[in-house]
């Protein structure tokens, strides 16, 4: 059923709004004439406003700005992302259910989305605030073959795939904060989570999961959160239309990772580092027995941080909880 109403809107699209008799609906998907207008009929309750005119056939005259996994479909350019899409008004969060449906056997390129989240988190299992209809909250099932290890390498590609439609799309200045933060202005307007289920040299899967802030204002984030978080409506005093924001992102996604599959980790690294936060700079990092001060030097080859302690050894950082020094704060390395 959801592949044949997929297939209707991608010949309904390429009509150009021109009318597409019901005869010839019904031959290129092989059912009913009664079915095509059925699956009108569900398009309507959609959102979508559809015309259908005797011994013409059928037109979408307007699209609903509303997100689902028609209204996402509709117009996407992509080869394998999002041809499954699996959309919930509201959810504990689309990470929960990309596990579920990865154990399943869903298609590599599966795409959860959801309206809310009840229980949102980000890394370290911190809390992510998903306000209803505010913003994109998104997992994207990837199998890629290659091996664990690489698996990290997937959320640097992510943070520089969300840099790239900011900047592109709000003539905003994105940077990422390593490893997973798209700030803007210094505040938090993006995160990614990755997680993974593999065998010792075998990824089964990996969840890729994204938020971002788009049109909350400022009240609606928690006071305590309030002077570190923000969203693109903040940032630019504009509304923006979530389901557009969800189709850049996927399109340039899918645009990356085949690019990375077949050139390697350093484009990656080098785009990654042109939006890279204070590197030069002194941070703390923090590991579960030491904390210690070091040069942000940018990333290594593998995607660890890369960083040059008092004694100028070069040190790469795979875990660890990081903290930037304030701005005008001695923090040389004496």
């Amino acid at each position: 059923m959801e592949s044949t109403r997929n297939r209707l809107i991608e010949l309904l699209e390429t009509s150009d709004k021109q009318f597409v008799s019901g005869q010839l609906l019904s031959e290129k998907l092989k059912i009913s004439r009664s079915a095509i207008w059925k699956h009108m009929k569900e398009l309507e309750k959609d959102g979508y406003h559809v015309e259908g005119v005797s011994r013409k056939g059928y037109r979408i005259v307007k699209f609903p700005d509303k997100v689902s996994e028609n209204t996402i479909q509709w117009g996407l350019r992509t080869d394998w992302l999002g041809k499954k899409i699996i959309h919930k008004t509201s959810t504990t969060t689309t990470q929960q259910i990309a596990h579920q449906v990865a154990q399943d056997n869903a298609e590599h390129g599966t795409i959860i989305i959801a309206d809310e989240q009840t229980k949102g988190k980000g890394r370290m299992n911190r809390q992510w605030q998903s306000t209803k209809g505010k913003g994109i909250w998104m997992s994207i099932i990837l199998r890629p073959d290659f091996l664990p290890v690489m698996a990290p390498q997937l959320t640097l590609l992510s943070a520089t795939v969300l840099a790239d439609v900011l900047a592109e799309h709000t003539a905003l200045t994105p940077k990422i904060k390593w490893p997973n933060d798209i700030l803007i202005n210094d505040k938090k307007t993006a995160g990614i989570l990755t997680e993974m289920q593999a065998e010792q040299d075998q990824i089964q899967y990996v969840v890729i999961g994204i938020g971002i802030n788009v049109n909350q204002i400022t009240e609606d984030f928690d006071k305590d959160i309030q002077d570190k978080a923000t969203s693109l409506q903040i940032q630019t005093g504009n509304q923006w239309n979530i389901k557009d924001f969800i189709q850049h992102v996927l399109q340039s996604f899918e645009n990356s990772y085949d690019s990375f599959m077949q050139n390697g980790f350093p484009d990656v690294k080098y785009k990654w580092e042109s939006y890279g936060y204070r590197i030069g700079e002194y941070i703390k990092i923090k590991t579960l027995h030491k904390e210690w001060k070091a040069k942000f030097l940018g990333i290594a080859e593998d995607g660890a941080l890369l960083t040059k302690t008092d004694n100028d050894e070069i040190k790469k950082i795979y875990s660890g909880e990081i903290e930037w020094f304030m701005r005008g704060e001695d923090n040389n390395a004496q």
